[in-house]
């Protein structure tokens, strides 16, 4: 499994061992459940029990803003800030020439579907700060283009509590650039 080295699966397998026949079952079987309960939101492509989304089935939220990310977990780490209150838009990937990824194998399309349908005064593109984030935020730029939809990216920079001496040459120039007024 992604990011489970040798280590950690020796840990969980002994963990598992120790573990009540009941715990391990009970883990069994919610493992074998997970394709039954969980579902792809039809509006956001997020992953949830239902569909629409509790983010997008929340009138308090704020339609205007969508913000478009790479992966389900992406949402989660916004959510955590509790500083968005918009809805979202999960792309599953970015653009990869690489690894065979095109802008076809992602919910680009579904994007603009749907701003033509319900329309958004801003998309937020918060895409990872790599060469595929980036190229997936201008590729789907360019394509909102033509909808005239206001289309802002997150801000880079600097991460609290780092020393500037350590810093990369294109980290601290996107800093420079994106400051602000005190």
């Amino acid at each position: 499994m992604p990011g489970i080295g040798p280590k950690t699966a020796s840990r969980l397998t002994f963990y598992l061992l120790r573990s009540s026949r009941e715990q391990v079952q009970a883990l069994a079987d919610a493992i074998g459940q997970l394709h039954n309960k969980v579902v792809t939101c039809s509006m956001c492509f997020n992953i949830a029990e239902t569909s629409p989304c509790a983010i997008c089935g929340d009138a308090q939220r704020d339609g205007s803003l969508i913000c478009v990310v790479e992966e389900p977990l992406d949402v989660l780490a916004i959510e955590r800030t509790r500083a968005y209150d918009g809805l979202y838009h999960v792309l599953h990937g970015a653009i990869s020439p690489l690894e065979g990824v095109g802008p076809e194998d992602l919910k680009i399309a579904e994007l603009m579907q749907r701003l033509r349908r319900h329309p958004a005064e801003e998309v937020i593109l918060a895409t990872n700060p790599n060469l595929e984030g980036e190229s997936t935020a201008m590729y789907v730029s360019q394509q909102l283009a033509p909808l005239g939809v206001r289309v802002t990216r997150l801000a880079h920079g600097l991460p609290m509590g780092a020393d500037l001496e350590y810093a990369d040459e294109v980290t601290l120039t996107r800093a420079l650039e994106g400051r602000r007024e005190m």
